[in-house]
């Protein structure tokens, strides 16, 4: 059923707006993220997606980004300000200040890898103790692994 539903609504939206194609490329994916550390540059990095494909000069242009809410406290009802964000200051404009120092410096190569990676390897993206700990909870790689496969037991212990 939700197939079909999928299948309608594309053929809509695709008439609608002169368009063909799916609406969305490839499957869902998702990253679990260290708020202490990450939550903060994750929001920087989505906000920035737009300037960083050319569609705005500055993130507050483009019409789907929570920047307006968190910047430049225009109010949006289905935004609901995360508690890492309320942190940044005990008043609306001390946060909208704080939040916008966040995007004076353009983040580093070696961090947009970064949150790519994880987001592409559906990895945890936090720092290293972050990463042990998700790993021993929830018996699962949080990290990219070795390519190939991996090494068989007998062949482990240098034979």
């Amino acid at each position: 059923m939700m197939q079909a539903l999928g299948r309608r609504y594309v053929g809509y939206v695709n008439r609608c707006y002169n368009r063909t194609g799916t609406l969305w490329e490839g499957r869902f994916k998702a990253s679990l993220v260290d708020t202490e550390n990450y939550l903060l540059t994750c929001m920087r990095y989505i906000e920035m997606n737009a300037v960083r494909s050319n569609m705005v000069d500055h993130p507050a242009e483009y019409r789907w980004s929570s920047y307006a809410a968190n910047a430049q406290g225009t109010k949006d009802p289905i935004i609901t300000p995360h508690p890492v964000y309320l942190a940044l200051g005990s008043s609306a404009e001390t946060r909208q200040k704080a939040y916008c120092e966040l995007f004076r410096q353009p983040m580093s190569k070696p961090l947009l890898r970064e949150i790519r990676q994880a987001l592409n390897h559906e990895l945890v993206l936090g720092c290293e103790y972050f990463k042990d700990r998700i790993e021993v909870a929830m018996n699962r790689q949080a990290r990219l692994g070795q390519p190939g496969r991996p090494r068989s037991k007998s062949t482990q212990g240098g034979r």
